[in-house]
């Protein structure tokens, strides 16, 4: 009888503690189900929450919609059922506070942009902000649009990539916030802006053949990291000049990381990308390499030559001057006219027949980023001894002539000096005569 009791009530508490376990885990995933479901449908709530531009795609068109690309988590929790969005997301959390990347809370964002007044841009993601940290930095917060043909899968993306990626040409991410329905993006501030709008601002004045050549340079160098210094290697896929962003001393830094990819893994998906940068290649097989960000880069090398739009006809342009030019030289008929022929036209020549290589349709026919950066270099270092002559010579010449002034001036004295010296012995025999 005893021991029907004692297994009795040891079968009750066992009973009683796996309820209570099983309560307090069916609470949890119907709390966490029930934040996440409200984060999925909070459009009308972001808009209130948030001062967000209507058109939240940029003038630079994505070539398609988010949903061709990989499903979204909240389509797979409508299809799935909660228990597998719940797992989604989780794992989502997990991966971003693993990045290494500081989490900023919404309050603290919202105070240093001032409500989310200071816009500054507007980008496919959404728009950008600038904003006043407390420690006194002063940074740029990219906030997803609601209606953003990006979202938070390249939102991830950004963090887990630029968590490990650190380059001084590449733009530092250095905060992240994602609460109250948000998910924000904090860089490193460009006070200078996108290459696009030097390029095609009259406000900013016009670049300078040299400084386009420096910019080409900075830029070639990030993507090399990306290519051969980054493990694994990464593949940004939107390169192009509203990526481009520059410093306060006009240094250029590769931005925009949301359709970016390790080469190890996801070769072939849907195409994303923005017209006029894409590869033809990658466009007809879906395929995507380091040749691709070639062809791209290739592009915006154009791009910097002619102050011309790739979505303006910049490529038709360039191949009606290819028949002309051989690929080789005669490139000057392209060139920007704001520049007013100040340019080296053997740079140009050289800076042209680079980029027709890397557009060339066949990828194994194009350079590496490797060998962009090493011709890009060449040039520059060119210019630079070019530069350092020129002065030498300059300076030489000057000195020539200061040395003539001084030896006639020399010259003068002594004369003056004789004639004095005579004036003055013709003065004395007349004394004696006098006398």
């Amino acid at each position: 009888m005893k021991e029907e009791s004692t297994g009795l009530i040891i079968g009750i508490s066992i009973g009683v503690v796996i309820g209570v376990v099983l309560a307090i885990s069916a609470l949890f995933c119907f709390r966490y189900h029930r934040k996440r479901s409200q984060i999925g449908n909070s459009s009308s709530r972001r808009a209130a929450t948030i001062p967000i531009r209507a058109n939240g795609a940029d003038s630079c068109t994505i070539l398609s919609d988010s949903t061709l690309g990989p499903e979204s988590p909240v389509k797979a929790a409508s299809r799935n059922g909660g228990m597998s969005f719940w797992l989604d997301g989780f794992k989502k959390s997990s991966m971003v506070s693993a990045s290494g990347i500081p989490e900023y809370s919404y309050k603290d964002l919202q105070k240093a942009t001032y409500n989310f007044t200071t816009l500054i841009g507007q980008g496919a993601f959404g728009p950008v902000y600038k904003a006043q940290m407390c420690t006194g930095e002063t940074v740029a917060v990219k906030v997803l649009a609601t209606n953003s043909k990006q979202g938070e899968k390249e939102f991830h993306t950004e963090v887990m990539l630029l968590g490990r990626l650190h380059h001084r040409n590449l733009v530092n991410l250095v905060g992240y916030c994602a609460e109250k329905g948000q998910h924000m993006l904090v860089y490193v501030y460009m006070s200078k802006g996108s290459l696009a709008s030097h390029l095609y601002s009259e406000e900013n004045g016009t670049l300078g053949w040299d400084l386009r050549v420096h910019i080409a340079l900075d830029v070639a160098r990030g993507l090399e990291y990306l290519h051969d210094g980054a493990v694994p290697p990464v593949i940004h896929r939107d390169i192009k000049s509203n990526n481009i962003l520059l410093d306060q001393s006009m240094r250029a830094r590769v931005a925009d990381f949301g359709l970016s990819r390790e080469e190890v893994v996801d070769k072939q998906a849907a195409i994303r990308g923005t017209f006029g940068y894409l590869d033809p290649e990658y466009i007809s097989s879906g395929t995507f390499t380091k040749k691709s960000d070639v062809y791209s880069f290739g592009v915006l090398l154009f791009e910097l030559i002619a102050g011309r739009n790739p979505q303006q006809g910049l490529m038709e342009y360039v191949e009606l001057a290819a028949m002309n030019t051989d690929g080789k030289v005669g490139w000057e008929e392209i060139v920007d006219s704001r520049l007013e022929g100040k340019c080296d036209f053997q740079e140009l020549n050289e800076v042209a027949a680079l980029a027709y290589k890397c557009i060339n349709r066949a990828p194994r026919k194009r350079p590496s980023m490797r060998d962009i950066v090493q011709v890009l270099t060449r040039i520059a270092k060119s210019r630079h001894h070019k530069n350092h002559h020129h002065h030498k010579k300059s300076l030489s010449a000057t000195t020539a002539d200061e040395v003539s002034i001084d030896v006639d001036n020399q010259e003068t004295k002594v004369t003056a000096v004789s004639q004095h010296r005579r004036e003055e012995s013709i003065d004395s025999a007349a004394d004696m005569y006098d006398v």
